[in-house]
């Protein structure tokens, strides 16, 4: 697959990895859209709208290329769980995932920065967690690590690893993006960008 210039409208240091693990290379140019949830949206239309909207706000300053939008959300319940501003506020996240299942939603967004030409994609994986105890929490939380992460865990590199009992669904989507669908979409796209235009 012969690809134009990708450009990554995030700096999260999962998504870099993820994208540099299936051999894509890319430039970062992080978004200044704000993170903002409505509670009158569902949490796969939040995902969806912070994504494009990323995307968006960068395609604005490219002129050539296909610009990539993210966002992932956590759900327990009916509750969304974005990011923990405070270590109080991540240690009471962790208790109340201890021993459930929550739902991770991440969505993407590709903008062929020349054309306009948009598609947003969603994946959702289910998570349980065994219980915890009060000592892993805290340690969990001492360490800084829960802090940029929605639901104030990560599943792929830290101690965090360690609370996650089953997972249902993609693997790499609650890492923060979901790969396989991403592929085959990115691939879609360009594909379709490639197209000869038939003439009359």
């Amino acid at each position: 697959m012969k690809l134009p210039p990708l450009i990554l409208a995030s700096q999260s240091p999962r998504r870099k990895l993820l994208l540099k693990q299936i051999g894509l290379r890319f430039v970062v140019r992080p978004s200044a859209v704000r993170e903002d949830l409505w509670d009158h949206e569902s949490p796969e239309h939040n995902a969806k709208r912070i994504a494009l909207s990323k995307a968006v706000e960068v395609s604005r300053n490219i002129k050539r290329g296909i610009v990539i939008g993210a966002d992932t959300i956590v759900v327990l319940g009916t509750t969304i769980l974005g990011k923990p501003r405070t270590k109080s506020e991540a240690k009471k996240m962790l208790k109340r995932l201890s021993g459930r299942m929550h739902t991770v939603y991440t969505a993407f967004a590709l903008i062929d920065a020349p054309t306009k030409r948009r598609v947003v994609r969603l994946e959702k994986t289910k998570v349980w967690f065994r219980v915890l105890t009060n000592r892993e929490i805290e340690s969990y939380v001492r360490s800084g690590s829960p802090m940029d992460k929605a639901g104030a865990y990560g599943i792929q590199d830290d101690y965090g690893a360690v609370f996650v009992k089953r997972v249902e669904g993609c693997f790499y989507n609650v890492v923060g993006f979901p790969l396989t669908k991403f592929y085959q979409t990115l691939e879609e796209f360009v594909a379709h960008r490639q197209a000869p235009t038939s003439r009359r």
